[in-house]
């Protein structure tokens, strides 16, 4: 049996070699597995002449969570701490002081893409092309432990609308006391104090939605054009059947992302002094107006 392996991988080996003195249009094609930036994927290769290569594929990030803390507070400043026993009382939930979220990727693109090779007999080429794939490239949502807290902030936010409308907060004649509707109103709505608005300076207060949830979602083009470098070569000597190659390149997703909460803010464009963590990642997403491509491949010859 070992004596049919080797030379079935012998006939393999010169079958291959036999094919590298010239090359005409789809005469073979090459399966081949990536790692990088771009995810995990795979493509196939085939030539189209002599200094032409036309690659097609697909990758993806896998999911994985980051997680991001941040602060609840009032519109005046005043920390959701302060104000922690009168919204037990009003709404009878457990609340706390802070926010966790988790964020995700979802990035995954198909290509097209065509390699040159300038210089005769040395695997050094240059790539053009194409990757279109998905648009919202990331997402972050509050965890499932902090839904009483935010359900416990949009009723807070409730009351509080009705006590300066001068309204009951149930029914036609229910009201607070006195003292607790001016504490009430002295500490604002509550929301998560991100930055401060970019074209009046007035802090921006990101509250829940009406399903009671805090969401991010980040947006790039999906057509996203390719230019990058490479260079490959044989792992064995007069061996075609197996490659390896790196690619590196940038992909351009049309400049800044957008990162975009659930009430249609764009942190990158429409809010600053953005602190904390959150402040952190937006800085991060900002400066990346195109997306660096770095991968490694190996390819297997299929015919």
């Amino acid at each position: 049996m070992k004596k049919q392996i080797l030379l079935l991988a012998t006939v393999c080996s010169a079958l291959c070699a036999s094919t590298a003195q010239k090359v005409t249009a789809f005469e073979h094609l090459d399966l081949g597995v990536t790692l990088g930036t771009t995810g995990v994927g795979i493509d196939v290769a085939t030539p189209i002449s002599e200094q032409f290569r036309l690659r097609a594929g697909f990758s993806f990030i896998p999911e994985f969570d980051v997680k991001m803390n941040f602060g609840m507070e009032g519109e005046n400043g005043n920390d959701l701490h302060s104000m922690a026993d009168k919204l037990v009382d009003l709404t009878g939930l457990e609340i706390k002081d802070n926010i966790d979220m988790l964020g995700n990727p979802n990035f995954y693109n198909g290509n097209l893409l065509v390699d040159f090779y300038p210089i005769k007999n040395i695997n050094f080429h240059v790539t053009a092309g194409f990757y279109y794939g998905s648009s919202k490239i990331a997402s972050a949502c509050n965890t499932i432990e902090d839904m009483t807290t935010l359900l416990s902030v949009s009723m807070f936010n409730n009351i509080h609308d009705k006590i300066e409308a001068g309204e009951p907060i149930l029914g036609e004649d229910i009201y607070l006391p006195p003292e607790v509707e001016e504490k009430i109103l002295e500490n604002g709505r509550l929301g998560v104090h991100v930055g401060d608005r970019t074209d009046t300076g007035e802090p921006y207060m990101m509250e829940p939605d009406k399903n009671s949830t805090i969401k991010v979602d980040v947006f790039v083009n999906s057509f996203k054009p390719y230019i990058g470098v490479g260079y490959g070569g044989r792992l064995a000597k007069n061996n075609d059947c197996v490659r390896i190659a790196f690619d590196a390149g940038v992909m351009f997703w049309g400049g800044a992302p957008k990162v975009v909460t659930h009430d249609g803010v764009d942190l990158v464009r429409d809010v600053e002094n953005i602190d904390g963590k959150i402040g952190d990642y937006v800085s991060i997403v900002k400066g990346i107006k195109v997306y660096p491509v770095l991968n490694l491949k190996i390819s297997f010859r299929v015919f």
